[in-house]
């Protein structure tokens, strides 16, 4: 009891120390410091979009219709990044359209992850008919082209932010199913898993207890990753007019509605464009350094490239 109970007093002081060493891991890292940044940005940007956008991003103001940002010629300081072609305010609607792309982002890694990481469980724990039924079921949705699923699915059922999500994770869960069963196949070997079995631990109790916290590493990896992808999935939607619909705001909403208007001001599909490109790349940049910090191998490899560095600048 008391040697438990030290291993779980032992604990935070492990945790702390682990985040401890991911912060001075990640000061190091230019790549991985920027996109955290970036991420940082967004979710902060999407919190305080009420408190931070000039102006309501439905209204319309037609005196002031395609308004270029302040710095060019007739710019105004009350539109700062110009107005669209019914006198919205861009900056206003690119801060609210990011509340859409994290809002359907995290919903779809909760959901798709949710499914897939509870499928890929399944699959590798238990094998067999289960194993071969989950793995035919993920083969056959993944031969059927997923953009014209949601495509079909969506003009069913109807636009909205909550088919959009539900439609994404249907269209994801695979990638983590396969994932999570093969990581599953491999620890489910392991010495510390037989022996919890032995001594007569219940399966969900190993599934969930023993297996299951030695996949949060990868699984965080690809959420992210994913993440990035679904920023992609929701703004290509938009643009196609089978997600958020107005007068909500979306970027891909915001690049399809400014196409028309390409050539007389570029501002409406370069700004929210903008938006999406650093998003995704601040996304991948963040889930590059995760991916290197939490490999012991891929972390040395790290070191050794900055002691080299070192070595060549003193030299």
């Amino acid at each position: 009891m008391s040697t438990a109970a030290e291993a779980l007093r032992g604990r935070p002081h492990e945790l702390f120390a682990s985040l401890r060493g991911w912060g001075r891991e990640i000061l190091h890292d230019r790549a991985g410091l920027a996109g955290l940044a970036l991420v940082v940005l967004l979710v902060a940007v999407a919190l305080a979009a009420p408190l931070i956008a000039p102006h309501d991003p439905a209204a319309q103001d037609l005196r002031a219709r395609l308004l270029p940002p302040v710095w060019l010629d007739k710019g105004s300081w009350n539109h700062l990044l110009g107005t669209d072609h019914l006198g919205r305010d861009v900056l206003s609607r690119l801060i609210h359209g990011s509340r859409v792309s994290l809002a359907v982002g995290v919903g779809v890694v909760l959901l798709a992850g949710g499914f897939g990481t509870v499928m890929g469980l399944l699959a590798g724990y238990f094998g067999g008919r289960t194993d071969g039924f989950i793995m035919r079921w993920v083969d056959t949705q993944v031969a059927f082209p997923g953009l014209l699923l949601a495509l079909v699915i969506l003009a069913v059922v109807g636009p909205s932010i909550v088919s959009l999500i539900v439609v994404l994770s249907i269209n994801g869960w695979m990638v983590y199913a396969r994932m999570v069963r093969g990581s599953v196949l491999s620890v489910r070997q392991l010495p510390y898993v037989e022996a919890a079995e032995m001594i007569g631990c219940r399966s969900r109790r190993v599934v969930f207890r023993h297996i299951l916290p030695n996949l949060v590493s990868p699984l965080l990896t690809l959420a992210i990753l994913e993440f990035a992808r679904i920023v992609l999935a929701e703004a290509a939607l938009s643009f196609l007019g089978l997600g958020v619909q107005p007068p909500a705001t979306s970027w891909g909403l915001d690049v399809a509605s400014g196409k028309e208007y390409m050539f007389r001001a570029w501002w409406l599909v370069t700004f929210p464009g903008a938006a999406i490109a650093a998003t995704v790349l601040g996304i991948n940049l963040l889930a590059s350094w995760i991916r290197i910090a939490s490999d012991p191998q891929e972390r040395e490899k790290s070191f050794a490239r900055r002691a080299v560095r070192a070595r060549r600048r003193q030299a």
